[in-house]
């Protein structure tokens, strides 16, 4: 196993090329990075699983808490192990969810230090997106507060692009704000349905 610390700079650098090379801060020039993130195969899920899955596992475990001390990429690339590595790896499984309250708790501290703002746009996106995941409605209010700010910061031609992620925040939020969950957990989590929910998973 991997000791805290070894190899960070490396590790850091290899999970974030991985996870957003090539993006050129244009959505309408990457739709497959979109599709990888958004819908990756059962192949590119055991891909990530082969690459990222003992640290991600590390991650979880608190082993590389000092990245958060490292500066706003290497804090990026801890929340990807903890929020959206889990979700390829663990797909249907309560542990795709298991880290969420510490890349949550990572992103809340991170802000107050104004990290964010240190980041690329795309790169903020994913910094915000453990908030969008909580189960919480103040957690998910800030998610879309941060998705609108960023979307103010960019230039004209790139808003209508980053305009989808405050479309899909909102649409979370509204999902806790009638259930104070999310029902589409129901299921790997061993959670029973409300009627309520059943009702809107078979939309």
């Amino acid at each position: 196993m991997l000791e805290a610390g070894c190899k960070c700079t490396l590790e850091v650098d290899e999970v974030l090329d991985y996870w957003f090379k090539p993006w050129e801060q244009s959505l309408a020039a990457a739709p497959e990075k979109l599709r990888f993130w958004f819908s990756a195969s059962v192949d590119e899920d055991q891909e990530i699983r082969a690459k990222f899955g003992e640290i991600s596992r590390m991650a979880s475990e608190g082993y590389l808490d000092h990245w958060a001390e490292r500066g706003p990429r290497a804090t990026l690339a801890l929340i990807l192990l903890l929020d959206q590595v889990p979700r390829n790896i663990h797909r249907g499984t309560p542990e795709a969810f298991a880290s969420d309250a510490k890349a949550q708790e990572l992103v809340k501290n991170a802000l107050e230090k104004g990290e964010d703002r240190q980041l690329n746009p795309i790169e903020r996106v994913f910094f915000y997106m453990p908030l969008e995941h909580a189960e919480d409605l103040p957690l998910q209010n800030l998610s879309v507060k941060l998705f609108e700010s960023l979307v103010q910061t960019l230039p004209l031609e790139q808003k209508a692009q980053f305009e989808t992620f405050v479309t899909y925040a909102e649409k979370h939020r509204a999902v806790i704000e009638q259930f104070g969950r999310f029902p589409t957990r129901n299921a790997a989590l061993g959670r029973p349905s409300t009627p309520a929910e059943i009702a809107f998973l078979t939309k």
